[in-house]
């Protein structure tokens, strides 16, 4: 799909997982020295049983514990939690281009899926709130992408217009409900090369 668009951009919209930042060596990696070979079995049913909790329904840490224990893992649930979804490593080149954006007068912004202690964990120890103007966490809004209503409510508390913002994610789904909700979007993550970025960045008409 075409990234051209005719109204002048003011923000940025970031996703985090894939595009600002990754878990070294994928999530089956980091799990399997607790699940071995079910690493993927495992953890694909309990992110299907803690979806809710994206939206800001339920809470993730329990449910997390009873799936540890329904498939044998006795490590306590805040260790397996800490090396796992704490497992959080920034994509340096992307924040630079963020600061870049910034440093030119453009709003920056963070709008990703997350449940609440991961959100957390992000807040405290990755610096988000002082290098982006506004955050949007999906389990703080009640809405998770790509359902419309996440942009929405993320438009409201950027206090911008659709057209005046581009947003950038590693998932397509969500690239395609941005542009319907009226956003200009770009599908990319940080394996393409911060050149592929900035390329796509500058056909919008944004200076960089």
């Amino acid at each position: 799909m075409s990234n051209r668009h005719e109204a002048p951009i003011r923000h940025v919209l970031f996703d985090a997982d894939g595009v600002i930042q990754d878990v070294p060596g994928g999530w089956y990696a980091a799990i399997e020295p607790y699940l071995g070979e079910r690493a993927r079995d495992f953890l694909h049913e309990t992110w299907a049983e803690g979806q809710p909790t994206l939206a800001g329904r339920g809470d993730y840490l329990p449910m997390l514990a009873d799936s540890l224990r329904r498939w044998g893992v006795e490590a306590p649930v805040e260790q397996v939690y800490a090396d796992v979804w704490c497992r959080i490593e920034v994509v340096e080149p992307t924040l630079a281009f963020v600061r870049e954006l910034k440093a030119s007068g453009y709003g920056v912004h963070l709008g990703t899926n997350q449940e609440s202690y991961r959100a957390s964990y992000m807040k405290a120890n990755l610096g988000y709130n002082e290098l982006f103007d506004v955050c949007c966490y999906s389990c703080e809004l009640g809405q998770m992408k790509p359902d419309l209503g996440f942009f929405q409510q993320a438009l409201a508390r950027i206090d911008a217009a659709p057209g005046e913002v581009l947003f950038i994610d590693d998932t397509e789904p969500n690239v395609v409900a941005a542009r319907v909700a009226g956003l200009a979007a770009i599908h990319w993550d940080f394996t393409q090369g911060q050149q592929t970025l900035v390329d796509q960045v500058r056909e919008l008409g944004l200076r960089c």
